[in-house]
């Protein structure tokens, strides 16, 4: 089993890199396009998206074999009910949200009877909208496949070949699980980086430019996180609350820790966590999911 039709509903960063992979991987994959947004479909046409950019979301589609929801998760329900007078009966519908246990909760509820496949490409940038994407946005990272109980297993196959051919490596879990991982891998880091910036900016008003003007690596590095679609991720937080919450707390505690062995002058306790942290970053590299170049590699050190 594999697709000829691929239709991509939400025409941001990653709705617009999926059109563009394809283009470029499979090319002769047809590919269809929606985004709610007019002034987005009009720029889709104008970037080449995808290959048709349609006006009415069922209309975009008609025909498809695999449809990918790239929308921000708290409006899955919505885009589904949207789509859902235009698809085959034996189209395969996916997305690309970042909370997965709620995203196949919605795609049910709104689209009983059909084949709902939930994925997770672990791959973005602070960017958003129609000119943020690009074709190798998925060359080496990875693709998350979260099938639910009973799901056939050639529809499995053929969508994480799919993501395979755009260059993710795919790993296939429980939508339960996957939540829990990319909570501490993801949503918390995600968070601390909003509140530690939000917290710069109040000091802001105190330092009188202080805080951006000496802005070294770490701080420079949160902001990039905290430059993120902000929509996106408030429906995370919402969406993988209990999960969130869970690491939420974990942290905390292991945060206090820390705020005693700094009191405390205890500088064993220290180092022992920043040596562990240490062997954690060289893992990440040794596995090509970062740079291990000075500044991560970056020509722009400003």
């Amino acid at each position: 089993m594999s697709f000829s039709h691929v239709a991509i509903i939400g025409l941001g960063l990653l709705g617009g890199s999926i059109g563009l992979a394809v283009e470029e991987h499979l090319p002769d994959v047809k590919t269809t396009g929606y985004d709610a947004d007019p002034k987005v479909r009009e720029r889709a046409r104008q970037r080449g998206l995808a290959g048709t950019i349609a006006d009415d979301p069922a209309e975009a589609v008609r025909g498809a074999d695999l449809v990918i929801l790239c929308v921000p998760v708290g409006a899955m329900e919505e885009a589904a009910k949207a789509i859902a007078p235009g698809l085959d009966r034996q189209a395969v519908i996916s997305d690309v949200g970042s909370s997965k246990e709620s995203v196949a909760k919605s795609l049910a509820k709104a689209l009983p009877g059909h084949t709902i496949i939930p994925a997770h490409p672990v791959a973005g940038t602070e960017q958003s909208g129609p000119d943020a994407g690009f074709a190798s946005l998925f060359q080496q990272r990875w693709c998350i496949v979260t099938p639910p109980k009973g799901a056939q297993e050639d529809s499995v196959a053929a969508l994480a070949r799919f993501w395979q051919q755009l260059g993710s490596t795919v790993e296939v879990m429980t939508p339960e699980h996957h939540d829990m991982v990319l909570a501490v891998t993801s949503h918390i880091p995600h968070l601390i980086a909003y509140t530690i910036v939000g917290t710069a900016s109040d000091l802001e008003k105190v330092t009188r430019g202080e805080v951006i003007k000496y802005s070294a690596g770490g701080f420079r590095d949160f902001t990039r996180i905290a430059a993120s679609d902000a929509v996106m991720w408030r429906d995370v937080f919402l969406n993988n609350r209990e999960a969130v919450l869970d690491m939420l707390d974990s942290f905390l505690d292991d945060l206090e820790a820390m705020r005693r062995a700094i009191r405390k002058g205890n500088g064993e306790a220290m180092l022992e966590l920043f040596s562990k942290t240490r062997a954690i970053r060289r893992s990440i590299v040794e596995q090509g999911q970062d740079d291990a170049r000075p500044d991560f590699g970056r020509h722009d050190h400003g």
